[in-house]
């Protein structure tokens, strides 16, 4: 009798020690099943795909974002996203996300909660017009932007800057020049309000609404445009700013070739190369021909950079009147002059440097 009582213990035990066995078994089945999911890389790269691109919505909810994910490829399991999002607790943010090679679920959720989303660079140098920008923004490959759309909103949003410029009648000028980054999808009107609120910050580092003097921030810019557009040569700035303020004092014609040319590229007369007949020839005459219009041009023929604005605002004091700009000077600098005279020789000197140089 006893001995028989102790073998049905001895079953008993078994069958106990077999279902705590069974339990740590799934339940070491299950972490690994879970670290499977969670960190064996998924993605691009595993289904012979480069990349992929996924959309997050803003108010998009997490389980919407791990079906997204999963349905795209990024993630094994959206239920391994979900755990993570759990352990980490983080918030996750909108935008549109590139993953181009595979990454397991850890990496995939840290991205979204830092809200590395992707976006591609455009960079706008100084004394780029809106024509250029709008070329540039196009080769930079936006989905949702085209050269025409982008030009007409340069002058449909001209309210960004009623208080500056208010007979603007495009936001020349004001699209500072800086390397940008905007998601794909981004718009034309999105766009131009980030490169304007740039142009703010630039002048509110120059102070320029204080420092204008008796002249508008109107004139400062488009003085500024000229500059930028007449000289690479930062040192040189402040004095091709003198000589066309002393000749805007003295009512001489500015006579400067960039005005002519953005204004036959307005009328879509340009042709590439600048011709007598568009500087004297009533028939292609538009307001920004420097040569038969004293003062200032209607307004801003490029987008100025912060040394340009800098140099209008503060000018060299020379006396000089005339410059040669350096253009394909091999010397690499302009030459400036206070009487017609010393301006004709310096010219002369171009041409022979020129010449020499193997130029025409």
């Amino acid at each position: 009798m006893r001995s028989r009582r102790r073998g049905s213990r001895k079953k008993k035990g078994s069958g106990a020690g077999f279902l705590v066995f069974l339990f740590f078994f799934l339940l070491l089945a299950g972490g690994a099943a879970a670290a499977w999911f969670v960190f064996l890389p998924a993605g691009p790269g595993i289904a012979n795909a480069n990349e992929t691109f996924v959309e997050v919505a803003p108010g998009s909810g997490s389980n919407q974002i791990a079906t997204q994910l999963e349905q795209a490829g990024v993630v094994r399991s959206r239920y391994a996203f979900d755990l993570v999002r759990l352990w980490k607790r983080g918030r996750l943010k909108a935008g549109e996300y590139r993953f181009d090679h595979p990454a397991p679920v850890t990496e995939v959720y840290a991205r979204i909660a830092r809200g590395d989303v992707y976006t591609l660079p455009v960079t706008i140098p100084e004394g780029a017009n809106r024509f250029d920008i709008a070329a540039r923004i196009v080769q930079a490959g936006f989905l949702n932007v085209n050269k025409e759309d982008f030009l007409a909103a340069t002058v449909s949003e001209t309210p960004l800057i009623a208080d500056l410029d208010p007979k603007a009648h495009s936001l020349e000028g004001y699209l500072f020049p800086d390397t940008y980054r905007f998601p794909r999808r981004v718009t034309s009107a999105q766009i131009i309000n980030t490169m304007v609120r740039r142009f703010r910050t630039v002048a509110s580092e120059l102070d320029l609404t204080q420092t204008a003097d008796s002249r508008n921030v109107h004139d400062v810019v488009t003085l500024a445009s000229l500059v930028e557009r007449e000289t690479a040569v930062s040192s040189e700035r402040p004095l091709v700013a003198s000589v066309l303020a002393n000749r805007l004092a003295k009512k001489m014609p500015l006579m400067t070739d960039p005005a002519v040319i953005y204004g036959l590229e307005v009328n879509s007369q340009w042709r590439g190369v600048i011709y007598q007949s568009d500087l004297t020839d009533p028939k292609r005459d538009t307001p920004y021909n420097t040569y038969r219009h004293i003062g200032l041009p209607p307004g801003p023929i490029a987008n100025p950079g912060m040394a340009s604005l800098r140099a209008v605002i503060n000018p060299a004091a020379t006396g000089y009147l005339y410059f040669v700009a350096a253009g394909a000077d091999p010397q690499g600098k302009s030459r400036f002059a206070s009487t017609l005279d010393e301006h004709n020789k310096n010219v002369a000197s171009y041409r022979k440097a020129v010449k020499q140089a193997g130029g025409r």
